[in-house]
């Protein structure tokens, strides 16, 4: 039999306890180390950390946090920023077909109009640029209602791909369900920050 302490000597991967605390050790810093030096060049390396470290990177520290705390709130932020980069005409179709159908969402989540790739872009910056110069939980309201005018956007066009296809469309509805969870999980993570519980 292998000794435990032999065992923990072992390389591989993190311990899933170790893993948590460096999860929100890190979310803390960087949320009040922006929040303490009010620098808008800290503030935009932030918003752009995907891009200069890689999405793999921010995932191995946040991803597999819970939803209903500030790393996992955060990993659901950057995520949302990247699909929004990379696919930007895909979100602005989408936010176009649901947002007729969600109006106190869209004063929310505040796109300009006409929304397009530009100004959806725009919106997960300045979400994201919240999180560390504004009100947290006004920032995970803003993307929570992001994501709920985008799932209805999603299942407004599988709706008008059923017929022509059908796995499409499965596939576009549940990532409307996935984006419903994530605004919900938006949200519940900005009543805990106003709570004070968010951690």
């Amino acid at each position: 039999m292998l000794d435990p302490r032999d065992a923990d000597e072992i390389p591989g991967d993190l311990d899933p306890a170790l893993r948590d605390q460096v999860a929100h050790t890190t979310a803390a810093a960087l949320v009040r180390g922006a929040r303490e030096t009010e620098d808008p060049a800290v503030v935009d390396r932030l918003v752009r950390l995907v891009e200069r470290e890689g999405l793999d990177v921010v995932a191995g520290l946040w991803s597999d946090a819970a939803p209903a705390t500030l790393p996992g709130a955060l990993w659901r932020l950057y995520a949302l920023r990247e699909w929004v980069r990379r696919d930007g005409e895909v979100v602005a179709l989408r936010y176009r077909l649901g947002v007729h159908a969600a109006p106190v969402a869209e004063v929310v989540a505040g796109v300009a109009s006409p929304p397009g790739p530009d100004e959806v872009r725009r919106v997960a910056d300045d979400v994201l640029s919240g999180v560390y110069t504004g009100d947290l939980a006004v920032a995970l309201e803003r993307a929570a209602a992001f994501c709920r005018i985008l799932a209805i956007g999603a299942t407004h066009d599988a709706d008008s791909r059923e017929d022509v296809d059908a796995d499409w469309a499965q596939r576009l509805t549940r990532g409307a369900a996935s984006l419903q969870r994530t605004a919900e999980e938006l949200e519940h993570s900005a009543s805990l920050w106003r709570q004070g519980r968010l951690e």
